[in-house]
């Protein structure tokens, strides 16, 4: 038993590719390329770790330790480099009822326990299902994440420490628009001049100097929150007593464990969730696949250890994926650095990088999301199936109102009735007399018969008025699950019922298998699905109670 467990553990494990620089090839263009690249992400990613603990309800330093050890860890061992994770939004939204109500203790077990799904997923090769995902629900989804993106960054225009309660007004909002767009021209310009520095680090470096020199009165990282810590320490969250931040630890029992488990099973499908989909569109634009479940079991092994160390998890930024693969970040050298850079700014920095004011992080993230949202989508919303131009706007919608796994979820649903509905139109029926036979009549299916065209295939039959012999010819059709054997037998059994035969022909080898295995035939011959020899298959009634 045990050797039969650890053999379908071992053949649900491949071996992960690890290399560092992976097509790259090593030289000092490149690995200076990443190293900026992962400094640009690092100076973009404090503001958002920071708000995103304020939203969660815990302190800074929790959200800012998440960033660098899910960073750092999806870096070395994920399945797409290039690919930025940190604290985000979607699962800080999630946590804020937690931690209100049990603490940040609990926060941190349940973090734990997320990790620990995640990687059961990815050991199941669950990730593969990503695939699923038609590309409406994909458009729809970077169309959301960019406006969720665009919306975030409106609380660094109201006055710090008023609560979110008072936006910048005159010349302090002013002051702040125009380093806004002044950043914005930068990174748009940069290019054109210089490839040696990334454009969004050019962007935040001038404008960063244009405030200190001049002394102008603008909001500034240090303004948010302290961001000075020392380096991340083991913490186990589960025990009796008062762990960190002075909140209870959460006791190492089952009444624990129901209080976790559908927070932990809510962030671990969302975490995947969105980390795979940006590992999709990130492999979209540098032209390369993801490994999904290697991606799935980094995530949560990152999950795991950010939970015993006082962090609050995270999963896959898009945005900040966004700014690392357009300043030319490629291997895992970028992730890397931009951990590494975190955590110095965190120990030894953090007066150096408080001084960096928001509007130059504001105007980065606005260019992301100029470059992420999907703006052909809206030239082909007449091009496309109605549906599909549908889905794409409710996928957006939802994502802005709700959280993206459920836009996920509700798009894929949407899609797949839509794809149903169209197949099930789709059957119908040529109706000949036989030339084989004499006196039977044959129909031609046309279409797969499933669920959703049981119906239409009812009514496709004259029972009272055909031939004493009919011949149900699938050669062009397909017998694909329980509703369609249940609707063949109901037929044949009013053809029994009358006094008349029912016969199936043509069955591929799939249909053959499917109404073998459920007991419908009478005849078992495998010379019909090659096509080799025309056999007629009798049908037996009774089986599923279809009468």
């Amino acid at each position: 038993m045990r050797r039969a467990a650890m053999a379908l553990l071992a053949n649900h494990i491949s071996p992960p590719n690890l290399s560092i620089m992976q097509d790259e090839g090593w030289s000092v263009a490149r690995v200076r390329t990443e190293i900026l690249s992962g400094l640009t992400v690092a100076l973009a990613l404090v503001p958002e770790a920071v708000a995103f603990a304020f939203v969660a309800g815990v302190n800074p330093l929790v959200g800012l330790y998440a960033a660098f050890m899910v960073g750092l860890i999806t870096a070395l061992f994920g399945g797409r480099p290039g690919m930025i994770s940190g604290a985000t939004g979607a699962l800080a939204v999630v946590m804020v009822a937690l931690v209100a109500q049990h603490g940040v203790e609990y926060l941190f077990a349940t973090v734990v326990l997320m990790g620990i799904l995640q990687v059961i997923a990815g050991v199941m090769h669950w990730g593969k299902f990503i695939r699923l995902v038609p590309h409406p629900v994909m458009l729809g989804f970077v169309n959301g994440l960019a406006i969720v993106i665009f919306l975030a960054q409106m609380t660094q225009f109201k006055v710090p420490g008023s609560g979110g309660e008072e936006w910048l007004s005159g010349l302090s909002l002013y002051l702040m628009l125009g380093l806004v767009g002044l950043t914005m021209v930068i990174i748009w310009g940069t290019p054109k001049i210089t490839s040696l520095i990334p454009a969004p680090l050019a962007g935040i470096g001038i404008v960063a100097a244009v405030v200190i020199i001049f002394g102008l009165d603008v909001p500034r990282v240090g303004d948010m929150a302290s961001i000075q810590g020392g380096f991340p320490a083991f913490h186990n969250p589960f025990g009796e007593g008062v762990g960190l931040y002075g909140t209870a630890l959460a006791p190492f029992n089952l009444e624990t464990l129901q209080i976790i488990l559908p927070y932990a099973l809510i962030l671990a499908a969302i975490g995947l969730i969105e980390s795979l989909l940006t590992l999709n569109l990130v492999g979209e634009i540098i032209g390369k696949r993801g490994g999904t479940s290697q991606e799935c079991i980094a995530q949560g092994a990152s999950n795991v250890v950010t939970g015993f160390f006082g962090g609050m998890g995270g999963c896959a930024m898009i945005g900040q994926s966004m700014i690392n693969v357009n300043s030319g970040g490629r291997t895992r050298i970028a992730g890397i650095a931009a951990a590494l850079f975190l955590l110095l700014f965190i120990v030894w920095a953090s007066n150096l990088i408080e001084q960096i004011p928001l509007a130059a992080l504001v105007g980065v993230m606005f260019m992301v999301v100029i470059g992420t949202f999907a703006w052909n989508s809206l030239k082909i919303m007449r091009k496309v199936p109605p549906t599909d131009a549908f889905v794409i706007v409710l996928v957006t919608v939802v994502t802005v109102m709700t959280d993206l796994a459920i836009a996920v979820v509700v798009g894929v649903i949407v899609s797949a009735l839509a794809y149903a509905w169209n197949n099930a139109r789709r059957i119908h029926a040529n109706v000949r007399e036989s030339e084989s036979d004499k006196g039977a009549l044959v129909y031609e299916i046309e279409g797969p018969l499933f669920f959703g065209s049981t119906d239409g295939f009812a009514e496709l039959f004259d029972v009272e008025n055909d031939a004493d012999r009919v011949i149900v010819d699938f050669a062009r059709s397909r017998v694909v699950d329980q509703s369609a054997l249940q609707a063949i037998e109901a037929l044949a059994g009013k053809y029994e019922a009358a006094g008349k035969t029912l016969t199936l022909r043509h069955l591929s080898r799939d249909c053959h298998q499917l109404l073998t295995k459920a007991g419908h035939l009478m005849v078992d011959s495998d010379d019909d699905p090659e096509y080799a020899v025309a056999v007629d298959y009798s049908v037996k009634t009774g089986i599923l109670g279809g009468h």
